[in-house]
């Protein structure tokens, strides 16, 4: 059975979802406040979190960022803040998606299923294939989801990673925003916020790996560059 953590401190609201996800088969934990919740988290194992951002002691934006240090889950923010900055922050410091109150607790459970299921399909794909990427002095190994730059490992978080191995493992090519986005986040495009987040994420990716191995098309998107060497 599939457990799942909400970390909501409106006792109503998270009643509602656990109700429903009860209802679809999930084991579901409740905490209250972000303190317990990110303890709740990291001592326990669970193939989801559902985190408001407005939480007593610490709120859902420290708890992501927290989570996603240590554990490779998906990871939905469920709050009243809806503007595209709070979704690029949200979407940029580890979250998989982002859902805005009010919400239809049917749409929170089928976003729940289907990135469960995304996640567990990309972790067969990374077991079946174990194709590891190696170019200069970058090694990209999916099987153990590590990165290498010059025998140094490189700590990326799990959208960071995705982001990386979906453009190394199809080099020379030019990807829109917007198919990133799609791609790697498995979901419909947010518009500026998901191309923000898209830019986020390359940015840490860069900072970490100084090499320009992601190039820049101005207007277009980016590619993964390996040049033949002459």
């Amino acid at each position: 059975m599939k457990r799942i953590l909400i970390v909501e401190d409106e006792k109503n609201i998270a009643e509602i979802e656990r109700d429903y996800l009860e209802l679809d088969g999930f084991e579901v934990i409740i905490e209250n406040n972000g303190v317990n919740g990110l303890n709740r988290a990291m001592s326990e194992e669970f193939d989801l979190a559902i985190l408001d951002i407005m939480l007593p002691d610490m709120d859902g934006f420290e708890i992501c960022r927290a989570l996603r240090k240590e554990k490779d889950i998906p990871i939905l923010m469920v709050t009243a803040k809806v503007s595209s900055i709070d979704k690029v922050r949200g979407l940029g410091i580890g979250a998989d998606d982002y859902i805005g109150k009010p919400f239809d607790p049917a749409e929170l459970v089928a976003r729940v299923k289907a990135h469960i299921a995304r996640y567990d399909r990309i972790k067969g794909t990374t077991q079946d294939k174990g194709v590891d990427i190696e170019y200069r002095d970058l090694v990209i190994r999916p099987l153990s989801r590590r990165v290498f730059f010059k025998n140094n490992e490189i700590f990326l978080t799990a959208k960071e990673f995705d982001l990386l191995y979906y453009l190394a493992s199809n080099p020379n090519v030019v990807h829109s925003k917007k198919d990133i986005f799609d791609k790697v986040w498995g979901m419909e495009s947010l518009g500026d916020a998901g191309a923000g987040t898209v830019v986020v994420h390359l940015t840490h990716i860069r900072e970490k790996i100084p090499m320009d191995y992601i190039e820049t098309v101005r207007g277009v998107g980016y590619r993964f560059s390996m040049q033949t060497e002459q």
